[in-house]
């Protein structure tokens, strides 16, 4: 049976000649049939002009690693392509479920403050929040009067809170202008090192008659959008999926 098996099967180089002609996944699925097809479907001289094609800063590797076979250095480009492009998942976290407080204050004397729940303050679909304020005045502040800004982000049910902001110092002419701003930390498990690349933004008319707070991205200054920033908090607000990974 062994012999017939073998005159059945095809020759190696006709094996190769086919490979050429198949694309990765096919190649994937073929060189699982045995040992000899996945010797063939493994080839340099097949996965070269795929891996040249679709990864060439990969393929280039293979003049440094020579010993790293084509076939790997395509999977690994494949692997890092489907991280970086597949779609983030849903927030586990919603706008209906958070509060924003906010104080102003001098001397231990609030300015205004404001709890209300960010999915009753304007928005424009990007993590930035309108909210009138009823009461206050930066009229009778002098120059380089100490402040107090304070913005928290509290779950419903004061289940959780997150300080986005806790600014204080002396009124210079950035915040009679009404602007604070201070970087966040960044979110997940063993990141406390690192930047964010993002900060926590928040103005102030002169009037005091509206705040704005929101999420602003360093890199280009603009707002995230809400679900990136609902995905940002809920590493701090809920119990986080990494732990026992």
């Amino acid at each position: 049976m062994s012999e017939t098996r073998s005159k059945n099967l095809p020759p190696w180089e006709a094996l190769v000649m086919v490979a050429h002609y198949l694309d990765p996944q096919t190649l994937a699925l073929a060189s699982c049939v045995s040992k000899s097809w996945c010797q063939a479907m493994s080839l340099d001289v097949v996965w070269r002009p795929l891996c040249s094609s679709s990864f060439p800063s990969l393929s280039n590797l293979k003049i440094s690693y020579p010993s790293v076979p084509y076939h790997r250095l395509y999977a690994t480009g494949l692997a890092a392509f489907k991280r970086r492009h597949n779609p983030p998942s849903k927030p586990r976290l919603s706008i209906d479920n958070i509060v924003f407080t906010i104080q102003l204050s001098t001397k231990g004397v609030p300015i205004f403050t404001i709890a209300e729940v960010a999915s009753k303050m304007n928005n424009n679909q990007v993590f930035k929040f309108d909210v009138g304020v009823k009461h206050g005045s930066f009229k009778g502040i002098k120059g380089l009067e100490e402040m107090k800004v304070t913005w928290n982000v509290v779950l419903k049910g004061w289940e959780a809170i997150f300080t986005m902001m806790d600014w204080q110092g002396k009124l210079s002419c950035r915040a009679v202008e009404g602007w604070f701003s201070e970087e966040l930390p960044c979110a997940g498990c063993c990141s406390s090192e690192v930047g964010s690349g993002i900060v926590a933004d928040l103005k102030v008319d002169m009037e005091v008659e509206k705040v704005s707070v929101g999420i602003l991205r360093v890199v280009d200054w603009r707002y995230v959008s809400i679900e990136d920033g609902l995905r940002y908090l809920q590493h701090f607000l809920l119990p986080c999926q990494c732990d026992g990974m």
